[in-house]
């Protein structure tokens, strides 16, 4: 094992880089999540709706944003959406279905409304073979729109070039006339149309002047309100269309206008999200958008026609023609995952590695207390065969050689413990160990030199024997 990694300080290190991983971790599954959302035109209704949105979810520091990309028309939206270029997209379906998208809510429905004076006897779509009929464009999808419309009953449309005021259409062709919404009485006084469509909300500005418009031109002011058959047909072969009523007396009067429900055809103008978007996300942009909606109105009044895509069940909701984000279905059912739902299979990894990476770690720490303690007790068991050593030497060339040995283990302990912890009880057994050599080697000192000094004084005995002995004896020497 690498020596550094014996120091108490690099295991702290390491753990508090694990710390901060964890932390940075949280930080990051904890910010808010920014889509990019492309509006079209830069100036209808959606766009004051979601910008008002996407101010209200920066105000309430919610965990999502939006970033609001405008765009000239819906079809370019739809394009972004379509090309990756934004997470979310107001779609109107008949224009362009992006083929990645599913819907979050229908923003608003707009519906094809046909009137026509009474006298002009005109009451059901099919009545309008051999007749002028007078298109209010309010998007460049409007006569394809009808156009599609006339050829689902075999209808050919003729445009206005085509088609004259004098010129007598024949039996299944209809003239489509573009008119601006101040031409729509004029129109119908001088027998340029017969009847007059628009593609709106029912209950919208446009739909109600285009009806006071028609009235205008009415003898007595009686219209007709033109039925659309078959609309279930219509929507099978054009799936992208829906099918819509407008209730009797949506335009107020008296007698009522329609005087009975009306059944017609429409578009609408959803908000779409890519279905790789996490269906938590789609979940939370819906909940904000539909709760706040009393808070979004003042500014978008166009909130207050919001609504949930219809569908009886949740396999409905994710089957039908036109498919419904996960996400979204998941807060209409009242599904939404909790926080721990949401990262429950990151709980169990982390809770399964978390264990594993702890279980290392007190690993690593016993085995790093146990070099410690090894390294600890070879110096003990040092100093005890030094201790035997002690009492067995012989010379003091002997005792000097285990004294310099005992210093350098006194030398290696103290750095050790410099280092890092050691605990009272090893310490103590150091410190006695320690203590128990010095005394011996104190006494095998004392010892020696003891012994050296008897040596000399009877060598100095013996000489000054024989020195009197030589007096005594001169024979001797």
């Amino acid at each position: 094992m690498p020596a550094f990694l014996l120091r108490r300080e690099w295991l702290l290190v390491l753990l508090a880089l694990g710390f901060a991983a964890v932390a940075a971790g949280v930080v990051y599954l904890s910010r808010p999540t920014t889509l990019t959302v492309a509006v079209g035109p830069r100036d209808g209704a959606e766009a004051t709706l979601l910008q008002t949105y996407a101010q209200a979810l920066s105000r309430g520091r919610e965990d999502v944003r939006l970033k609001i990309v405008t765009y000239d028309d819906v079809r370019d939206s739809a394009e972004a959406l379509q090309k990756n270029q934004a997470d979310i997209a107001v779609v109107r379906p008949d224009v362009l279905l992006p083929e990645n998208g599913l819907t979050l809510a229908i923003l608003h429905d707009e519906a094809l409304l046909i009137t026509a004076p009474e006298s002009a006897g005109i009451e059901s779509f099919p009545d309008l073979s051999r007749k002028r009929l007078g298109v209010v464009e309010r998007h460049g999808a409007d006569i394809p729109f009808v156009t599609n419309l006339l050829a689902f009953y075999d209808f050919t449309a003729d445009t206005a070039g085509e088609a004259g005021p004098d010129k007598v259409l024949g039996p299944g062709r209809v003239a489509l006339i573009p008119l601006k919404p101040s031409e729509v009485t004029n129109a119908i006084t001088e027998g340029r149309v017969d009847a007059v469509a628009v593609i709106a909300a029912p209950a919208s500005k446009s739909a109600i002047s285009t009806v006071r418009a028609v009235e205008m031109a009415s003898a007595e002011k009686k219209i007709t309100f033109v039925d659309v058959p078959d609309g279930e047909a219509i929507i099978q072969r054009m799936p992208e269309l829906q099918s819509v009523t407008i209730p009797a007396g949506t335009f107020g009067g008296r007698p009522k206008r329609p005087d009975e429900d009306v059944k017609t055809v429409g578009a609408s103008y959803r908000l779409m999200a890519r279905g790789s978007i996490s269906r938590y996300t789609v979940a939370s942009v819906t909940q904000h958008l539909f709760e706040w909606r009393s808070k979004l109105a003042p500014q978008a009044p166009i909130a207050n026609l919001m609504k949930a895509p219809d569908f009886d069940s949740t396999v409905a909701a994710t089957s039908a023609r036109l498919p419904n984000h996960p996400g979204a279905v998941d807060y209409f059912e009242r599904e939404q995952q909790t926080l721990f739902e949401r990262y429950e299979d990151y709980v169990y990894l982390l809770a399964f590695f978390g264990g594993t990476v702890g279980s290392g770690i007190a690993w690593l720490g016993q085995r790093l207390a146990r070099k410690r303690r090894e390294r600890i007790d070879v110096v003990l068991d040092r100093l005890l065969d030094i201790l035997r050593e002690v009492r067995a030497a012989r010379t003091m060339a002997d005792i000097d050689t285990l004294v310099q040995e005992t210093d350098d283990l006194v030398a290696d302990v103290v750095q050790h413990a410099r280092e890092r912890n050691i605990d009272n009880r090893t310490v103590s057994a150091l410190i006695l160990a320690i203590d128990a050599v010095h005394a011996a080697i104190n006494d095998a000192r004392r010892s020696l030199l003891g012994k050296a000094e008897i040596g000399d004084s009877r060598k100095a005995a013996r000489s000054r024997t024989a020195r009197l002995l030589s007096l005594h004896n001169p024979a001797a020497e």
